[in-house]
């Protein structure tokens, strides 16, 4: 009865203070015949299994793949969302922008608008004003359109830097949307004015979701991978 008395007061003290404690076990009212080690760790974060500074770098870079797993897959489902919704074509929706607004097409995007999914064109007219044509990506209808103020003051140099880019160009937005589409679903279509090898940058989505983002040049219509983003 004190053997056990003994033991159980150690170990209690050493769960109070963290270390390890030795306990003397007693079978009579004289006679010691063992000691034991109890070795006790207070440490909460061990307790609880998170925030452990005592991870390898093997345990480090497994969790960072698990959410870079999760991410991905996160991704794709959104994704394959977006692919899903695009029922009319990319380049079908920027002609139906194009006869709504006469001008020249620079972006068109599928955009998540919460529970529903709207594709935005940006069109510039001959006069120099910023069109926002919204589409709707089942049936290909205007839903509305806006024009874009000049909030920072940039846009005019913006849309001389865009004219110069599109100037000589023989293939429109549109166009552009075509040669990707080969790729899988376009969801978006940009000029990048700003590179030095301009172009027009085309995302695609496949079936799976898996994303995949292209190059069309302005001039030959030829799709190459945009390594850009590797």
């Amino acid at each position: 009865m004190q053997r056990n008395v003994v033991i159980a007061t150690i170990a209690a003290a050493a769960l109070i203070g963290g270390g390890t404690a030795t306990a003397i076990a007693v079978t009579g009212d004289d006679e010691t015949v063992a000691k034991k080690t109890v070795a006790v760790s207070n440490d909460d974060n061990n307790r609880d299994g998170t925030d452990n500074t005592d991870d390898t770098p093997q345990d480090s870079a497994e969790d960072q793949a698990a959410r870079d797993k999760d991410e991905d897959a996160e991704d794709k489902a959104e994704n394959a969302a977006d692919a899903k919704a695009g029922q009319i074509t990319a380049a079908d929706v920027i002609r139906a922008a194009l006869q709504h607004t006469t001008g020249t097409a620079v972006s068109a995007d599928l955009d998540d608008e919460g529970t529903t999914h709207v594709w935005e064109v940006d069109v510039l007219t001959n006069g120099g004003a910023w069109h926002s044509i919204q589409i709707n990506p089942a049936n290909g209808k205007v839903l509305g359109s806006h024009t874009e103020k000049d909030n920072d003051g940039d846009d005019a140099a913006e849309t001389a830097q865009i004219r110069a880019a599109l100037k000589g160009s023989s293939v429109t937005a549109a166009e552009a949307a075509e040669a990707a589409a080969a790729k899988g679903t376009v969801t978006s279509v940009d000029l990048d004015e700003e590179s030095t090898d301009q172009a027009w940058e085309v995302d695609t989505t496949a079936a799976d979701g898996t994303g995949s983002d292209w190059r069309v040049n302005p001039d030959s219509g030829k799709v190459t991978a945009d390594r850009s983003n590797d």
